[in-house]
């Protein structure tokens, strides 16, 4: 980011300019990640713990819903239509695993044929599968091969607070699934 650079702020998608930009060491021009950096703004918006603060002409995909490749990592099954929290970039947001579109074969890496794609009522340990997950709010994100910061994500149990999946957003953005 540098002085002057037009931002927006998400999810309210207001707009501002970068004042100043504060190091450490004081005032900069410019910084990169990952430095510890405070950003002032020309307006006074709201940007909050787990907002982003993007460039204008490279704003994200802002939604509720998006398809993932996920990784189980918890003995307990993950089930289609489960609540868990979501932790996106710096955000928790509730969520439901809505639907396990179908399985990937671990030694192939390819999509399991042995189940019909919609038959797939849950994830063991180590499965990986195509998911739909619907959040109770929209963010900002990117398909993990375009940035891997935007588009990652785990989902930990509402109860215990473990870490029980990980994930990372694919392409295709999908809605009214069934």
């Amino acid at each position: 980011v540098r002085v002057g650079d037009a931002v927006t702020s998400l999810p309210s998608r207001q707009e501002s300019r970068i004042k100043a930009i504060y190091g450490p060491d004081g005032e900069l021009e410019e910084a990169f990640a990952p430095q510890a950096i405070t950003v002032t703004l020309e307006d006074e918006i709201d940007v909050s713990r787990g907002n982003m603060l993007v460039p204008v002409k490279n704003i994200p995909h802002i939604g509720n819903e998006f398809e993932a490749m996920l990784v189980w990592m918890h003995e307990g099954a993950a089930k289609a239509g489960e609540h868990y929290m979501i932790k996106h970039t710096t955000s928790m947001i509730p969520g439901v695993l809505s639907d396990i579109r179908y399985k990937v074969d671990v030694n192939t890496m390819k999509r399991d044929r042995n189940a019909e794609e919609g038959a797939v009522e849950s994830l063991e340990l180590n499965e990986i599968g195509r998911c739909h997950i619907t959040l109770h709010r929209p963010i900002g994100f990117d398909p993990y091969d375009r940035n891997r910061a935007t588009g990652a994500f785990i989902i930990v149990d509402r109860l215990t607070n473990a870490t029980v999946g990980a994930g990372m957003i694919v392409d295709r953005i999908v809605s009214n699934l069934r």
